[in-house]
């Protein structure tokens, strides 16, 4: 009986989880759930899963959560705070870790999961853009098991051979394929996306998706944070990482090997394929999706990204060249320029504009890498950097 914890329970991925988990009550045990403030939707989560324990980031949503899980006469416990929560990640209790909470405020409970020695399914990018060489040496020495939930590294961990680890280098492969549906605006002119709203931008063609992610795929920095992550999990050169646009979504990620063999994972545009495959892992359990109807499908089509309308890609594709710390700025500076989209403050085509402007100012500062005080000081000082960007913008 797998005992799970989630972080993000109430998110897009979240849910997933849950509806994979509740076609197995014979082998998974929901003992821990995590949101930040959906109180409505984690007391839905608590009634029908009844865990042990939840947590919410905010101390005023757990309030109002007790208040509704006493009433209800339901034994949970509640805690609140980040500490809290990295606790529950690291408790014995709970032995597979769903990662799923977006943005930098992932990285502190996926790592103490790790230090546990769990196995953890990642399905949030920002942990591994921001602290990958830690991640995957802290999962090195405490025994922790990386599983990848992107339907991008899913499908490449998937084309490995059986006793492949994320961390290590496989063996015989010459290149990876990530695919793109290159989201809602892949055929737009260049002049229609200088006045794209947060309302198309979220709406992805095939995938359902949170906001943030939604407009990182309209932009494709979902890609190009995709092809830093596959290099921090699979430990090859960027050279050896490419991305396709294939509007379909039915071919996730293709691996080539050297002897000219190409291996594929196809599947429903539905991220309860990749959840199932690593809570099940090393076996294959239901997901409650559907198998591919080739024949209804017809057509598969590639073709090469346009770096014009996604400029964000060759942003990503030079911070994975040049390294050290620049990953990490472009992640933070992409979250706050996103964000400052959302809420009517930026453009769409400025988030790389502004992205990029925050990238060249960092190759100014003198960082130092490595342990956890410097990741965080270089997430803050570009958060800080991009916010007093799109500040002056407004003010201009």
């Amino acid at each position: 009986m797998l005992k799970l914890l989630i972080l993000g329970a109430t998110g897009s991925v979240g849910r997933s989880t849950l509806r994979v988990a509740a076609l197995h009550p014979d082998r998974i045990r929901v003992t821990a759930l995590v949101a930040n403030n959906d109180v409505k939707g984690m007391f839905e989560l608590v009634s029908q899963f009844r865990p042990a324990t939840v947590a919410m980031a905010q101390a005023s949503a757990a309030t109002a959560l007790r208040a509704k899980i006493e009433s209800a006469q339901i034994s949970c416990e509640v805690l609140s705070g980040d500490e809290s929560v990295s606790a529950l990640a690291a408790d014995s209790g709970n032995e597979v870790v769903m990662s799923a909470i977006v943005g930098a405020v992932g990285l502190a409970p996926t790592l103490a999961a790790i230090r546990a020695g769990k196995r953890v399914l990642i399905a949030n990018k920002e942990p591994l853009i921001m602290a990958g060489a830690l991640m995957m040496g802290q999962a090195r020495e405490h025994g922790a098991v990386i599983m990848p939930i992107d339907s991008e590294h899913n499908a490449i961990f998937q084309c490995l051979p059986a006793e492949y680890r994320c961390g290590d280098r496989p063996e015989g492969v010459r290149r990876l394929t990530l695919t793109a549906s290159g989201g809602p605006f892949r055929d737009a002119d260049l002049d229609q996306l200088k006045a794209v709203t947060p309302e198309q931008a979220v709406k992805h063609p095939n995938w359902s998706m949170g906001r943030k992610i939604s407009v990182d795929s309209a932009t494709m920095m979902n890609k190009g944070l995709e092809r830093i992550e596959a290099a921090v999990l699979y430990r090859l050169s960027p050279e050896q990482i490419e991305v396709v646009v294939h509007p379909e979504s039915v071919i996730h990620s293709l691996v080539e090997y050297v002897d000219g063999s190409t291996l594929a994972q196809l599947g429903q545009p539905d991220m309860r394929v990749p959840i199932a495959h690593a809570l099940a892992w090393p076996q294959r359990w239901e997901s409650g999706v559907a198998g591919l109807d080739l024949v209804a499908q017809g057509r598969l089509n590639f073709s090469k990204p346009d770096p014009k309308r996604f400029p964000c890609l060759d942003l990503a594709a030079t911070a994975l060249r040049l390294g050290g710390n620049l990953p990490n700025v472009l992640n933070a500076a992409n979250e706050i320029a996103v964000e400052a989209f959302l809420q009517g403050q930026l453009s769409f085509m400025a988030i790389p504009q502004m992205v990029e402007r925050v990238c060249e100012a960092a190759a100014a500062q003198p960082w130092e890498e490595g342990d956890m005080a410097s990741i965080l000081a270089t997430d803050t000082w570009a958060r800080k950097c991009c916010q007093e960007r799109i500040a002056r913008c407004a003010n201009a």
